[in-house]
């Protein structure tokens, strides 16, 4: 008998065997299958964060194409759906838990305001000025706002309280400044690259940085307004200010409805988990932009009755 048997073990009327006399005979007889480590571990996470940043990027194309198709005005809503953001928190959801997902919707939601500033900011420098002028001044106002709005620990209801009154300042003001018609144009090949790389861009860094800047940074990097600065330097240089200004005045309303969808996230995602709250703010994005197109195809029609 092995040595580490001891002599009670040693008994044939006992009939018990010795632990470790069997777990080397198991270990002999059948050992586990080794893991095959075909790649370093540094390897796989930059292949799988590549991987999140074709994915967001084919999105982004095909929601884009799609928008352009149908105008202006749909492609001004579709850019207020979560296309850069959403992918964002679909990766922050697979690699964080529900509490997590639900305070960096709540920072998101604060500084969706921020992102109302910028767009209203651009839309009237932009009927006298560059581009160059216009989007850095914008981009500065949205440092401004973002700087002290992150520092500030919000709640649900403050952060949705700051947008009610921030968009509707916001709406106020662009409003004069949206019926500028948009003269017939047609998309380069590189509008959609240009917009595919800074989402896919987006996407990579808040991923990367997300174990270390926490659900707060996570939240803000979500909704830094890479869609919105794509399309002020694209169509800016294509069609003037005051038609750029005239897009991005009409995504102001939609861009209430993505808060919406925020808060939605945040109310949600502890109680029914990442997957389902993600779908639930999702549809309340999409239901709130239709009723915004729903709302403008029908005032359109009264103004040309009239």
């Amino acid at each position: 008998m092995p040595h580490w048997c001891n002599e009670e073990q040693k008994s044939k009327s006992a009939g018990i065997r010795c632990p470790v006399l069997v777990a080397s005979l198991q270990t002999y007889i059948a050992p586990p299958s080794p893991k095959m480590h075909f790649v370093s571990p540094e390897f796989a996470y930059w292949f799988e964060l590549a991987l999140k940043m074709a994915v967001t990027a084919l999105f982004v194309s095909v929601a884009t194409i799609i928008a352009e198709r149908l105008g202006p005005t749909v492609g001004a809503l579709v850019a207020t759906l979560p296309v850069s953001a959403g992918p964002v928190y679909v990766f922050l959801a697979l690699d964080h838990d529900t509490a997590f997902v639900s305070a960096s919707a709540v920072a998101s939601l604060a500084l969706n305001a921020a992102t109302a500033i910028y767009l209203t900011i651009y839309v009237l420098l932009a009927q006298h000025h560059t581009i160059w002028i216009s989007s850095l001044l914008a981009f500065a106002a949205w440092l401004a706002a973002t700087l002290p709005l992150s520092l500030v620990h919000w709640t649900a209801w403050s952060a949705f309280a700051l947008n009610a009154g921030v968009f509707g300042f916001c709406f106020f003001i662009v409003e004069p400044f949206r019926l500028v018609r948009m003269p017939p144009t047609t998309r380069p090949w590189y509008d959609f690259l240009v917009r595919s790389t800074m989402v896919a861009l987006l996407v990579g860094a808040v991923v990367t940085l997300s174990f270390r800047i926490g659900p707060v940074g996570s939240g803000v990097l979500a909704v830094f307004p890479v869609i919105y600065t794509s399309i002020m330097f694209i169509l800016h240089c294509r069609v003037g200010g005051p038609a750029t200004a005239a897009v991005l005045a009409s995504a102001i309303p939609g861009l209430a409805g993505f808060g919406a969808a925020l808060l939605t996230l945040h109310l949600t995602v502890v109680a029914l988990g990442s997957a389902v709250a993600l779908v639930f703010a999702l549809g309340v994005s999409v239901a709130w932009n239709a009723g915004v197109y729903a709302i403008r195809r029908h005032q359109v029609a009264d103004e040309v009755i009239e």
